[in-house]
């Protein structure tokens, strides 16, 4: 869908952004840009919709070199996301939203409807639509941007560090999000990061970019964790990579196992281990320490916080997350709903984790 060919940037003062740069991107994949402030990221990918212009080198998009199209009717049919979602403070949420399918030619009737659907889609209630981008938090104003960047329908859609203004568990939800989207809309998608743990969970594939604008390894994730091409990229990746590479195994073979459990609002007796307290509809709330007095019913501030959550099927970093995060030494496993399926030691995640390595060791499949 994207493709740069021997792309160069240089500026009049002799700066070279980005240079000599080949990269393809694959039709409806997630593809991360990742590097320091000042290795061309955002000015390779604002060569895409013409915000830039290329010193030499070509930009393609759906086989089309960008120079023959009218930027404005390109920038039409490209979604584009930046910081702090870059809304109109004059107009409400539903205008917002609605901007480009009048640019298109739409209705204004036509127009909102859509951007009432657009709203819901990316987990909003259309009641906000009313509302002006300042009366709200800052991730719903990025939902918002999102929101107007997919009101065309576009098949490319360029995000410039759209999460990174957010603080880290509302960038979390909102990168979850975007993968939920994807899974829905199947967009070619072009992100800018400079956080390495951010590129390694959207990305299918990852481009590292070092200073100067120099293309220093391009792989999926795992790969880029697995084997970095050089120093440079082993750095930026972090000594932790062992780690983080646990987000691509999977965890069929955990075998979550029972554990004692309290009910909050309940009359409980003392005992001597850690007890998992679960609410009415059978989700964690967290542990009821060993030897704790409870007088009267059960509620939560006599509870040890739990720990992250693991759910099950999900990759090994979070089930090894959970364990060591937990008061009680026991991960505790919830199932998509986030209802309680058991419990996990680190001891159990370590042996799954080594029998995938000796399975893998063996080529086994």
């Amino acid at each position: 869908m994207i493709e740069f060919q021997a792309v160069r940037k240089q500026y009049d003062n002799g700066t070279v952004a980005v240079h000599e740069l080949s990269l393809s991107v694959e039709t409806g994949t997630i593809t991360v840009l990742v590097g320091p402030s000042g290795c061309g990221k955002t000015t390779l990918m604002r060569m895409v919709n013409r915000m830039i212009e290329p010193s030499s080198g070509t930009v393609l998009v759906g086989g089309t070199d960008v120079r023959e199209r009218d930027p404005a009717h390109l920038r039409r049919g490209i979604g584009y996301v930046i910081q702090q979602a870059g809304l109109f403070p004059h107009r409400n949420v539903l205008d917002n939203v609605a901007t480009v399918p009048l640019l298109h030619g739409r209705s204004r009737q036509e127009a909102r409807r859509r951007a009432g659907e657009l709203l819901e889609l990316v987990g909003l209630p259309r009641e906000l639509g009313k509302r002006y981008p300042a009366q709200l938090s800052g991730g719903q104003q990025q939902r918002v941007g999102v929101a107007r960047a997919l009101a065309a329908d576009p098949p490319v859609l360029l995000m410039d560090e759209p999460f990174s203004a957010v603080d880290p568990v509302v960038r979390e939800g909102l990168q979850d999000e975007l993968l939920r989207l994807q899974d829905e809309l199947d967009k070619t998608v072009l992100f800018v990061t400079h956080d390495i743990d951010e590129a390694i969970k959207l990305g299918e594939k990852v481009a590292v970019l070092r200073q100067g604008g120099h293309l220093a390894q391009y792989a999926a994730p795992d790969d880029l964790l697995a084997e970095p091409a050089d120093d440079f990229v082993t750095a930026f990746v972090g000594r932790d990579r062992g780690y983080r590479r646990l987000s691509f195994v999977e965890s069929d073979r955990v075998r979550p196992e029972p554990v004692d459990t309290v009910e909050l609002g309940t009359q409980v007796a003392t005992e001597l281990h850690w007890r998992l307290a679960l609410d009415g509809d059978g989700r964690p709330r967290g542990w009821l320490p060993p030897e704790a007095a409870v007088d009267g019913a059960l509620t939560e501030d006599q509870l040890a916080a739990g720990g992250s959550l693991y759910t099950e099927h999900a990759p090994l970093r979070g089930a090894l997350d959970a364990a060591l995060s937990a008061p009680s030494e026991r991960g505790v496993v919830v199932d998509a709903d986030g209802r309680y399926v058991g419990v996990i030691s680190a001891e159990h995640v370590l042996d799954v984790i080594q029998r995938h390595r000796r399975k893998v060791g063996q080529g086994l499949p």
